[in-house]
């Protein structure tokens, strides 16, 4: 094997808070990286420090949370399209009318604003699609469980439900416990747990269908290979980058199940742990297209 051309890989990971991601970010500054790949759990904490990396000539990549810093990459999918991907899913089940309800992610926090103004921009072209209430579940399973719970108990004839992310398997074990007369049109994840209880309720109901989006944890290894191509020396094609001020390298979302590709995609999950996301990584060719030729 060739040799490869980094000589080190630094890593620093912890479940932290905004501290102590800024302190990893200063270890890092301190050892006089090349580039810094980050997935910030805020907005807006991480932006002075991100900036200064910049500033000193290091490559920032955020993935999978766009920033408004200056000269920071952003890796990641368009989360207002991926959002809006499952919510025209479910007007279209609906037939354009019906009363649903919302489960959110963090109120406040940038992926969910995108999102959940995604799904708000789909439900304005259908008056007669009614929201009876909306709620977070915080990203949380168990919380998505027990808020989907509250809501059968209000709403017992409701019709559908949109969420994301890992609260759709909560609320989906929510539906499947309380087992109303009238099952509500269900919107799933990506995962391999959510598949198979898609698959368990297709041998009670065989007409039932749902649809999970992936949002890819490649975008990760996709954002180190951009990193890669840009220390390598190429240039950014900034016409191919979206965003205000063409910084986001907008990768396609890689899986979208339906009833057409379930049983094809479930059966990728036979081998994998049910925490498994659905996946997609951006090979190196794939990556050519953001930069000038």
């Amino acid at each position: 094997m060739g040799m490869g051309i980094t000589n080190e890989l630094v890593i620093e990971n912890a479940d932290t808070d905004n501290a102590g991601q800024l302190q990893q970010l200063q270890n890092l500054m301190a050892k006089n990286v090349d580039a810094i790949l980050v997935n910030p759990g805020d907005v807006t904490a991480l932006n002075a420090t991100l900036e200064e990396a910049v500033n000193k000539g290091i490559i920032v990549i955020s993935v999978d949370q766009a920033l408004d810093a200056k000269g920071v990459y952003f890796v990641g999918i368009d989360q207002k399209q991926w959002a809006m991907t499952s919510a025209q899913w479910l007007a279209d089940k609906l037939g354009g009318k019906g009363n649903i309800v919302e489960i959110e992610g963090f109120p406040g926090h940038p992926a969910n604003i995108d999102r959940m103004s995604g799904v708000d921009e789909v439900f304005a072209k259908y008056p007669d699609i009614k929201l009876l209430a909306i709620d977070t579940g915080k990203w949380d399973e168990a919380t998505g469980q027990q808020v989907m719970s509250n809501f059968l108990s209000a709403y017992p004839t409701l019709d559908a439900y949109w969420t994301q992310d890992g609260m759709a398997i909560g609320a989906f074990q929510a539906v499947l416990a309380a087992n109303p007369a009238k099952f509500p049109v269900v919107v799933g994840e990506g995962r391999c747990q959510f598949l198979k209880l898609w698959s368990d309720r297709l041998k009670v109901d065989p007409n039932f269908e749902t649809i999970a989006v992936a949002n890819p944890p490649g975008v990760s290894p996709t954002g180190l290979r951009i990193a890669v191509n840009i220390l390598m020396g190429k240039k950014v094609d900034t016409t191919k980058l979206g965003g205000p001020s063409h910084t986001y390298f907008v990768i396609p979302v890689p899986v979208i199940v339906t009833k057409d590709n379930f049983q094809q995609v479930f059966a990728t999950c036979a081998n994998k742990p049910t925490t498994y996301l659905l996946d997609g990584i951006m090979t190196d060719a794939e990556v050519q297209q953001y930069f000038v030729k």
